[in-house]
């Protein structure tokens, strides 16, 4: 065999090499990252679930998900290990990063026409009104039809009104 051949099958073998590497080092980056929990650090499981880890075993974390509330999870289970600045940001709303000021942006847009009483609109039709215009939208149809047969009395059927 020539190594035109054999070619394929090494960057394969190389690509696969490389993939499983990578895999391994991220591994290995989380199971440190597990083994380096002490109690009292902010942590978020897998399942998006924010908590104080309490206890640390070989295999599995005591973490307390509300006060007075614990839990044993297994160390696998931990998806990430909190700095106390982003635990407290995302659990307690802590954030010294928002304005001097204390902008807040509203959630609908009431707040934004400036007035302080708000206009009410009536929706509903008037009986009088729809009554006339019911009586004119018929009176126009009959006159419309009319008009037509007048036109169209010496034709037949199939006949056009091509010029």
């Amino acid at each position: 065999m020539d190594l035109i051949t054999l070619l394929p099958f090494i960057v394969l073998i190389g690509a696969m090499f490389l993939m499983t590497r990578s895999a391994k080092k991220k591994q290995a980056a989380a199971a440190q990252m597990r083994n380096d929990m002490q109690p009292g650090t902010g942590v978020r499981t897998i399942g998006g679930m924010y908590a104080t880890v309490k206890e640390v075993h070989d295999d599995t974390v005591l973490l307390e998900v509300a006060p007075g509330v614990h839990a044993v999870y297994a160390k696998n289970a931990i998806g990430a290990v909190l700095d106390d600045a982003e635990y407290n940001r995302i659990v307690h709303g802590d954030d010294q990063e928002l304005d001097a000021d204390g902008t807040v942006v509203p959630d609908d847009a009431s707040s934004l026409t400036g007035d302080a009483e708000v206009a009410k609109i009536d929706l509903g039709k008037d009986d009088a009104a729809d009554d006339a215009e019911t009586e004119d939208a018929t009176a126009k149809d009959v006159k419309d039809a009319t008009a037509k047969d007048a036109k169209g009395e010496g034709k037949t059927d199939g006949d056009a009104d091509s010029k």
